[in-house]
């Protein structure tokens, strides 16, 4: 893992988080997404070298519509950048990790993604990223 990729907040609202994170950075997001299949809908904020994702679910069996009713809005995961998503999914499940999917898929931002089972990780999603090129 080379870095932080990014920290992932899950939010009710799209609309209305953005115009708070635009507040708070200065600027609005860079990057507005739907990734179908997640149902999800993320926007995306630079504040310096660092990116905060914002996910609001779009279905209601989604991933981040469960983490929310659970948990509320809050840290949803933090995501590092990988070279070789493959190896190091491979590496990680020889180290003892639950990869949640093993082959990599599209996520937002031109990225390949995969996640680690939080229970392996205290508790927090982590999520691979690795840029499309």
């Amino acid at each position: 893992m080379r870095k932080i990729e990014h920290i992932g907040i899950a939010v009710h609202n799209l609309k209305t988080s953005n115009l708070l994170f635009e507040k708070l950075f200065g600027n609005p997001p860079y990057k507005e997404e739907e990734v179908v299949s997640e149902g999800v809908k993320t926007s995306f904020f630079r504040n310096g070298p660092n990116k905060i994702e914002l996910l609001e679910a779009t279905t209601p069996d989604s991933p981040i519509a469960k983490f929310l009713e659970k948990k509320g809005e809050g840290i949803h995961h933090i995501a590092f950048d990988v070279e070789d998503i493959v190896a190091e999914i491979e590496r990680l499940k020889k180290e003892g990790f639950t990869v949640l999917n093993e082959t990599p898929k599209k996520g937002a931002d031109n990225k390949l993604v995969a996640f680690l089972h939080p229970k392996g990780t205290n508790g927090v999603l982590i999520e691979l990223c690795q840029e499309i090129a």
